[in-house]
């Protein structure tokens, strides 16, 4: 692609949408969602069985009754958090890449969803697309997961499959894109949920 405008590929490419809307992807990501849910929650019973014996549980209320009884409350803050953390790291990933670094990250809230989101202005490599729509999976979610699994952390494990579950639409994404072929361009869709992929003509 030209060096003169990494925002507009030139007439030797050709647009294709893959995107839909926000409704849409959240009841197709309940299709990644939930056989995550029902693979990862058993494999953890299966590996640390002594964890939820009746003993050990009532030892853990005891020593984090304070905690418990704000649970709902410290749930929130995390979700908030790490809604705000899972789209730095698409915006900061994307940015390394972009010619005009975060210049061409936007970040912002969809207020009827009261959900954040990042968007990339720049046309990428699909590698790199792919890798900046990865990255939140992979730092908060697929790394803590697999921590907690091997350590036996149960607080680590919770908090790795929530953040791995949170990543389904980039899942979902990146599932779209698996049979692109490796020259693509791509540029994040403004609108909707998915992308712009430009392929060579």
């Amino acid at each position: 692609m030209p060096e003169k405008d990494l925002l507009q590929p030139d007439a030797g490419y050709h647009k294709v949408e893959l995107a839909m809307s926000a409704a849409q992807a959240n009841a197709r990501a309940l299709l990644i969602i939930l056989p995550m849910l029902l693979l990862l929650v058993p494999a953890y019973l299966l590996a640390w069985p002594e964890q939820f014996a009746a003993e050990h549980l009532r030892r853990v209320a005891e020593q984090y009754k304070a905690w418990l009884l704000f649970s709902p409350l410290l749930l929130l803050a995390l979700f908030v958090v790490g809604a705000v953390v899972h789209e730095l790291l698409h915006g900061l990933t994307w940015a390394f890449f972009c010619r005009h670094g975060l210049r061409s990250i936007r970040y912002g809230v969809y207020w009827k969803l009261l959900t954040p989101y990042c968007h990339c202005k720049e046309v990428l490599p699909l590698r790199q697309y792919m890798l900046g729509g990865a990255m939140p999976g992979l730092v908060m979610g697929l790394l803590p997961l697999l921590a907690g699994f091997c350590w036996g952390s149960l607080w680590l494990y919770a908090f790795g499959l929530f953040f791995s579950m949170a990543a389904g639409g980039d899942l979902l994404v990146l599932w779209m894109l698996r049979r692109r072929h490796k020259d693509d361009l791509v540029q994040d869709h403004p609108e909707k949920i998915g992308c712009y992929v430009y392929e060579k003509t």
